[in-house]
């Protein structure tokens, strides 16, 4: 029996969210635009995504209030994505997704570190700061540094590079102030 192609008919709040974010490559889209990743290249480079799955992906997100596209060249004409509140929103999911995975499937090797950059404390696994009464800390508070499961052989791609030399606020710009 072929699998459907979407959720039509589940009467379910997490199929119609699936139906959103449950398609390969959109949370590391997502993912990606915590980290400040805003323009269509920097996507593409740090993601080794193919170019139509970007454009179809990007499109869905801004059509779903995720994503607001930002020109920020006229000629020739170029955007840059960032997140919407409602994409602000999903960090709540993301972030503990990204810790189950780290736990699970990575020998509890973090690639990056997340702490709240108010105290500088390692933020707990649902995302909360254990040194400032677990109160929930909002992305744009949340700090990423290297952690201690970079690879011997990092990537060189810019977003990889520009993530590895200080620590990043969520959601600031991250590229192309950050280029050398």
């Amino acid at each position: 029996m072929a699998l459907g192609k979407n959720y039509e008919g589940q009467h379910c709040s997490l199929a119609r969210a699936l139906e959103l974010v449950g398609e390969r490559w959109t949370l590391l889209v997502v993912r990606d635009a915590f980290y400040g990743v805003r323009r269509y290249g920097d996507f593409l480079s740090h993601l080794d995504i193919p170019r139509a799955v970007l454009a179809d992906r990007l499109a869905t997100l801004v059509g779903a209030g995720i994503l607001q596209r930002h020109r920020y060249q006229e000629s020739p004409p170029r955007d840059e994505y960032v997140l919407t509140e409602r994409g602000v929103e999903l960090w709540s999911v993301i972030y503990p997704l990204m810790h189950w995975g780290a736990r699970h499937f990575a020998t509890g090797q973090w690639l990056r570190s997340f702490r709240h950059a108010a105290c500088g404390t390692e933020l707990d696994p649902g995302g909360r700061c254990p040194a400032c009464g677990n109160a929930d800390v909002p992305p744009g508070d949340v700090e990423t540094v290297p952690g201690p499961g970079v690879p011997d052989e990092p990537r060189q791609d810019p977003v990889s590079v520009a993530l590895r030399q200080r620590p990043h606020r969520l959601l600031e710009p991250l590229l192309p102030a950050d280029r050398a």
